[in-house]
C-alpha cells in the first residue's frame, strides 16, 4: 500500500509539473494578431554586445506560432560562421497548439557544411541550420542562438516587421557597449530607445509589443522608407586586424585603400601588351574601351570569399596568372591596367541588383555587395561592370545603374550616384507586317528594336550570346502570342554605352483570327497587349514610385483578303497622365489595316493621392489594348 500511495503521489506530482509545462500555447495569441496572418512571431529578441574593437556578439530568441503552411519558411533557420565568427550556442525546440513540446533540438538535428554558392569557387565559411517543420499546423518554433565576433564592422539592424502578413506579440532590440565605443543610430519612424547607463557601459533598448504590419503597397519607396526601422553602425571598428573609421564615407573607404595597398602589380609582359594595345589610341574613352575589351576576352568571373571577410581582392598578377576572379579582383586587375594606360581608376563598392537597396547619405555603413571601376573622364563617368565577359562596354542597366556607390578614391571614399537611364534612351521598336488567311490563319514578320534598359527584357542581353538553340527559347518564352511556330529569325546587337538589340522573326500565327459564320475576329495589338490593372487600396499610405521610365511603339500593317471588309473601326485612342502617355489608332489604307500604338511611361515618385489616376490611367490602357475589330465575309 505505501508503495502505491508513494506511486500515485509521484503520478500526481509528474501531472501538475507536465501541466505547467505547456509554453507558447495559441490560445494566448490575441484574434486581431492572427487574423489575415500566416505566422505570429511571439518573441523576438535581438540583443548586440560590444566588447571591443575585436569582440562582439549577437544574442538572439525567436519564437514563431506558425498558422499554415504559407509559413513555413519560418520552421527554419541558417547561421553563418568563419575564423572570426563562432556559434557559441544553438537551441531550438518545437510545440504544438496547446503548447506542449513536440521536440527538442539536438546536436545531431543540426547540420554543419560548407557555405559555397553555386558560383562560389573558394569560400572559408561554413553554415549550421536546422528544420524543426511540422506536419499539422499550427505549431510554434523556438529558436535561441548566439553568435561571437572576433571584430567590430556591423551591427544588426532592425525592423519593425519584415512581411506584411506576420504579425508580433513581443518585439525587443538592444545593443550594449563601452560608452567610449560608442555606435551611430538613425531611428526612422519609431520613438528614440531606452538608455541605462552601468558605469563604463550602456544599454540602448526599445520594446515593442501587438505589432501588425501595414499591408505592403505596389509602387512603395524603398523598403527601408516605409517600414519602422533603426539602423546601426560603429563609430571606430576594427576588421581582420584593420582599424578604422565609419563616421564619414571618406573614413570608411579608407579601409578599402589598406586593403587594395600593394595589390596592383603587374608582370612585364602584360606591362608591354597594355602599351601596345593603347599605342594608337587617342582619347582616354578610346583606350578604356580597348583595356575593357582585353579584360573581359583574357578572364572570366569566379566567387572567391576568402580572408579578409571576403573584402580583400586577389593581386593583380594572381588574376593575370589564372585568368580568373571574383568582382573585387576583376576591378582591381581593371584598375592595374588602366594605370598602366596612365588612367585613373577607381574601385568602386556599391550594391548589385534589379532593385537597388536604400544608402542614406547622412549615414555611412556597409550597404554594398559588390564591386565595379569608375574612370572619371572629363564631365563624364566611365562605369565599368568587370564581372561579364559579355557586358557592352560602359553599360551598366539594371544591375547597377542608377544609385549610389562608394567610390574609393586617393583620399577615402566618396559617394556618387551612377548612370541613370532617363526614359527617352528606353524604347523598343516594333514593326511587323501580317498577311491574313481565310483561315483564321496568318504570317508574320517581325522587327523588334530594343534600347537601352530595354536591352534586358526577358534577360536577351545574355541570350545574344549564347545559342541558336538557347535564342530561340527565348522567342518562344518571351513572344506573347497564343500560338506561333518559329519559320527564322535573327538576332544581332550593336553594342554602347547604350546598348541595341535587333530581333527580327519570320513566324506562322495559327488561328491568329477566330471565326464565326461570316464573321471573323481580330486583336490588332498582335504582341503588346496589357492587362495589367494597380491592385486597389482602401487609403493608399505610401508614395508612388515608378523606377523605370519607357516608351513602346508598335506599328503593325495587317495584309487583308481582298474579300474581307471591316463592319467597324474603332475611334483613335489618347490618354494624357502624370503618369505617361498612350496613343493609339487604326485605319485602312490601299487595303491594309494599319495598326499603331505608342505608351511613354514616365520615371518618378507620385504623391500617395494620385493612385486612383494610376489604375484609371491602367485600366484605360488594357481596354483599348484587347479592343476586337470584327471582318466580315463578302462571299
Amino acid at each position: 500500500m505505501k508503495t502505491a500511495r508513494i506511486i500515485a503521489l509521484l503520478f500526481a506530482t509528474l501531472t501538475q509539473v507536465h501541466a505547467a509545462d505547456p509554453k507558447y500555447p495559441v490560445s494566448e495569441i490575441p484574434d486581431s494578431l492572427k487574423q489575415g496572418m500566416y505566422a505570429v512571431i511571439r518573441q523576438s529578441h535581438s540583443s548586440f554586445q560590444i566588447f571591443s574593437l575585436n569582440k562582439s556578439s549577437h544574442v538572439v530568441k525567436r519564437v514563431v506560432t506558425i498558422l499554415n503552411e504559407r509559413g513555413k519558411d519560418y520552421a527554419s533557420t541558417t547561421l553563418i560562421y568563419d575564423k572570426l565568427r563562432k556559434i557559441k550556442s544553438f537551441d531550438g525546440a518545437a510545440y504544438d497548439a496547446a503548447g506542449n513540446l513536440i521536440r527538442k533540438l539536438k546536436q545531431s538535428d543540426i547540420f554543419d557544411r560548407s557555405a559555397i554558392s553555386g558560383v562560389s569557387l573558394f569560400e572559408d565559411s561554413r553554415m549550421k541550420g536546422a528544420d524543426l517543420s511540422q506536419g499539422v499546423y499550427p505549431f510554434t518554433v523556438e529558436y535561441e542562438y548566439e553568435i561571437e565576433y572576433n571584430f567590430l564592422y556591423s551591427i544588426p539592424d532592425f525592423y519593425l516587421y519584415l512581411d506584411d502578413e506576420v504579425s508580433a506579440q513581443q518585439s525587443t532590440y538592444s545593443v550594449s557597449y563601452p560608452k567610449t565605443l560608442t555606435p551611430r543610430f538613425k531611428v526612422n519612424g519609431l520613438k528614440e530607445g531606452t538608455l541605462v547607463n552601468s558605469g563604463s557601459s550602456q544599454t540602448i533598448q526599445w520594446k515593442f509589443e501587438n505589432i501588425k504590419p501595414q499591408k505592403f503597397e505596389q509602387y512603395s519607396p524603398a523598403f527601408s522608407r516605409t517600414v519602422p526601422n533603426i539602423l546601426a553602425a560603429p563609430g571606430a571598428f576594427e576588421y581582420y586586424g584593420y582599424q578604422g573609421k565609419m563616421d564619414s564615407w571618406e573614413n570608411l573607404g579608407k579601409l578599402q585603400i589598406e586593403l587594395n595597398k600593394g595589390r596592383d602589380l603587374l608582370p612585364p609582359p602584360t606591362l608591354n601588351k597594355i602599351k601596345e594595345l593603347t599605342k594608337n589610341a587617342t582619347t582616354t574613352e578610346e583606350k578604356v574601351k580597348i583595356l575593357y575589351k582585353y579584360l573581359q576576352s583574357k578572364t572570366r568571373y569566379v566567387s572567391v570569399q576568402l580572408g579578409i571577410g571576403g573584402m580583400q581582392p586577389m593581386e593583380s598578377k594572381t588574376v593575370d596568372e589564372l585568368g580568373y576572379g571574383d568582382c573585387k579582383a576583376l576591378s582591381n586587375y581593371m584598375i592595374a591596367l588602366l594605370k598602366e594606360a596612365g588612367i585613373k581608376g577607381y574601385y568602386t563598392q556599391i550594391y548589385g541588383g534589379d532593385k537597388p537597396n536604400d544608402v542614406p547619405a547622412d549615414f555611412p555603413g556597409d550597404y554594398f555587395n559588390h564591386i565595379i571601376v569608375s574612370v572619371p573622364n572629363g564631365s563624364d563617368t566611365l562605369w565599368l561592370e568587370c564581372t561579364s565577359q559579355t557586358n557592352p562596354f560602359g553599360y551598366i542597366g539594371n544591375f547597377t545603374g542608377d544609385r549610389y556607390a562608394l567610390m574609393v578614391t586617393d583620399d577615402g571614399g566618396k559617394l556618387v550616384h551612377t548612370t541613370s537611364y532617363p526614359t527617352s534612351q528606353n524604347t523598343q521598336i516594333r514593326n511587323a507586317v501580317i498577311q491574313l488567311e481565310l483561315n483564321g490563319n496568318a504570317k508574320a514578320k517581325v522587327q523588334t528594336q530594343y534600347k537601352g534598359l530595354q536591352y534586358e527584357n526577358g534577360d536577351l542581353n545574355f541570350v545574344l550570346n549564347e545559342s541558336p538553340e538557347n535564342q530561340k527559347k527565348w522567342i518562344q518564352r518571351t513572344t506573347a502570342i497564343p500560338s506561333f511556330e518559329i519559320n527564322d529569325f535573327l538576332m544581332t546587337t550593336k553594342e554602347g554605352r547604350l546598348p541595341i538589340a535587333d530581333v527580327d522573326m519570320n513566324l506562322t500565327l495559327n488561328r491568329l483570327v477566330s471565326l464565326s459564320g461570316k464573321r471573323m475576329f481580330l486583336t490588332p495589338n498582335l504582341m503588346n497587349r496589357s492587362t495589367f490593372i494597380p491592385e486597389k487600396t482602401a487609403a493608399r499610405r505610401n508614395d508612388i514610385v515608378l523606377r523605370t521610365g519607357y516608351i513602346d511603339t508598335d506599328s503593325i500593317q495587317y495584309l487583308i483578303p481582298d474579300v474581307l471588309y471591316p463592319e467597324f473601326l474603332p475611334q483613335p485612342v489618347t490618354l494624357a497622365s502624370r503618369f505617361g502617355e498612350y496613343k493609339c489608332s487604326i485605319k485602312i489604307e490601299n487595303g491594309k489595316l494599319i495598326y499603331f500604338r505608342r505608351l511613354k511611361i514616365n520615371k518618378g515618385e507620385f504623391p500617395a493621392s494620385t493612385y486612383s489616376e494610376l489604375i484609371e490611367f491602367y485600366k484605360a490602357i488594357s481596354k483599348a489594348d484587347n479592343v476586337k475589330l470584327v471582318f466580315l465575309n463578302k462571299t
